[in-house]
């Protein structure tokens, strides 16, 4: 006898779960509650700008196993796209200093040893900062493992501040380590950088929803799950407004909304936790008047990272630079239009020198997109709230970034705890699930 699996939320964690089990023996509904699926990483018409854009910018690496597993099987590995060497431009605005980061493609890391590859002004003795964060302690913080010098101000703080989306002063070491293992520490061949050729939607959810639909799995979206009733311990039913979807007992809910939606919802679940405390982002999108001509690692990459100002990261995509400011919580009070001019400034400084042909003085059309609650706060605190995919009710599984996925919240994590709910309701039901 087959079952019916409720999932709660159309974000990555959520279809990576559906995508995993439609096909099967299980029934699945995906209920999403707001117009579209994707979450924090979808794309969208801005009627501002006339254009379409992502919510966000993501950054991938060849060496992430779950998001390619995941766009193999609904036919969208081709989407990605990026340069063909492990390369990372960078600028640093308070010394005026470019370069760009050169890995070496195996796990010999020989680009250490090479002046024009490597870090300016790095010495060999800070490599132990890395060493240190992948033998990190839970209890550690990010800045606890750096060694002082230029790897960690011109690259190993930047870059725990993009992948935590926390400072490396509170950011959990362990978490950062995490990424450092299974990134710079496979080598080159691992961290090629990749993101979408078109968008987030394109590569992430449109053909994912389009994967479902050939299944037959089922997807609702304007369908918010207002309540989940409990009975003996077990999820008896779903409230969508007005709706009551009864659970037979062969169901399953995977419940893969956000933290603070999952708080709310499962406040009474016995043994319940998890992250309270949350960090923002900051994305910038400028509307060129015509896409510029990159030259040198620019245009290989078509992004660069940029240190010693607000900026952190910025993507060349045909007439739109994108921008995006990581850990943004540190700039809730400054004044939107203030913080734009200064990033534009940033970005003309940042781009004109690897550019044909200037950027213009005057701010082009713009649009900001601020995501409060964007991830969770990073920190060793948060992290220890962070909870594994069961329950204590046999019918509930969870799934989502802030679940206990053993990285930060990442697309890579998000993609992940949905595979790892898929399986449970495998094992729950005896039944075997897509070969790896």
């Amino acid at each position: 006898m087959s079952g019916h699996v409720h999932i709660v939320g159309g974000g990555l964690a959520g279809l990576s779960a559906a995508v995993e089990l439609a096909g099967g023996s299980e029934r699945v509904s995906v209920y999403e509650a707001g117009p579209a699926c994707g979450g924090r990483a979808r794309s969208y018409l801005d009627r501002q700008l006339g254009c379409r854009i992502d919510n966000g910018n993501h950054l991938l690496l060849s060496g992430n196993p779950a998001v390619y597993r995941y766009l193999g099987l609904i036919g969208a590995r081709e989407t990605l796209v990026g340069p063909k060497r492990p390369v990372f431009p960078f600028v640093d605005l308070a010394d005026r200093l470019r370069w760009t980061l050169d890995l070496s493609r195996g796990r010999v890391p020989l680009w250490v040893l090479s002046r024009r590859r490597r870090v300016p002004g790095m010495r060999l003795a800070e490599l132990r900062g890395l060493l240190a964060l992948m033998e990190a302690t839970p209890d550690m913080v990010v800045s606890d493992c750096l060694q002082p010098g230029s790897l960690a101000r011109r690259l190993l703080e930047p870059f725990a501040i993009s992948v935590l989306n926390t400072m490396p002063d509170t950011g959990s070491a362990a978490l950062l380590g995490a990424v450092v293992k299974e990134s710079l520490a496979r080598g080159g061949r691992n961290c090629l950088p990749r993101f979408p050729a078109v968008g987030l939607s394109e590569s992430f959810v449109d053909p994912a929803l389009d994967h479902l639909a050939v299944l037959k799995a089922e997807v609702r979206t304007g369908s918010r799950v207002s309540a989940v009733e409990m009975v003996d311990g077990s999820v008896a039913a779903l409230h969508l407004g007005n709706e009551r979807i009864a659970l037979g007992p062969e169901d399953t809910v995977i419940m893969a909304v956000p933290a603070p939606v999952a708080s709310g919802l499962l406040a009474d679940l016995p043994g319940f936790s998890a992250p309270d405390e949350f960090e923002s982002i900051l994305n910038v999108h400028f509307l060129l008047p015509q896409a510029p001509v990159l030259t040198g690692g620019l245009a290989l990459a078509r992004f660069i990272g940029v240190v010693g100002g607000i900026s952190e990261w910025v993507f060349a995509r045909d007439r739109i630079l994108s921008v995006t400011v990581s850990a943004a919580n540190r700039y809730a009070t400054r004044d939107l239009d203030e913080l734009a001019a200064i990033i534009w400034n940033e970005v003309r400084a940042a781009i004109d020198p690897a550019a044909t042909a200037p950027l213009p003085l005057a701010m082009p059309p713009l649009r900001i997109v601020r995501e409060k609650r964007a991830t969770f706060a990073a920190t060793v605190q948060q992290d220890r709230l962070r909870p594994g995919t069961r329950t204590m009710a046999p019918n509930l599984l969870l799934a989502g970034d802030w679940t206990a996925t053993g990285l930060p919240a990442t697309i890579e994590g998000a993609i992940r705890s949905g595979h790892a709910a898929a399986q449970a309701v495998h094992a729950r039901r005896g039944t075997s699930g897509r070969p790896k």
